[in-house]
């Protein structure tokens, strides 16, 4: 049944029962995408950690000072 030809009023319990619907919808999408926001931030922050480990390695490495002792 289309709409145009529906010749019934639409009453306050009909929305109701849609808006329910429509919001139980959602949450229960919200809680599944809650669950992949965290392992992706959790895999953001351990990759920001392992990328300021490796580039302060190689900083303290370019500046460590070699002394060469020498016997004559």
């Amino acid at each position: 049944m289309s709409t145009a030809e529906r010749t019934e009023p639409v009453t306050r319990d009909q929305i109701e029962a849609k808006l329910r619907q429509i919001q139980g919808s959602a949450e229960s999408t919200g809680e599944s995408v809650k669950g992949i926001a965290v392992a992706a931030g959790a895999t953001v922050v351990v990759g920001v950690v392992v990328l300021a480990y490796f580039l302060g390695r190689r900083k303290g490495r370019r500046r460590s000072t070699v002394v060469e002792i020498r016997r004559v």
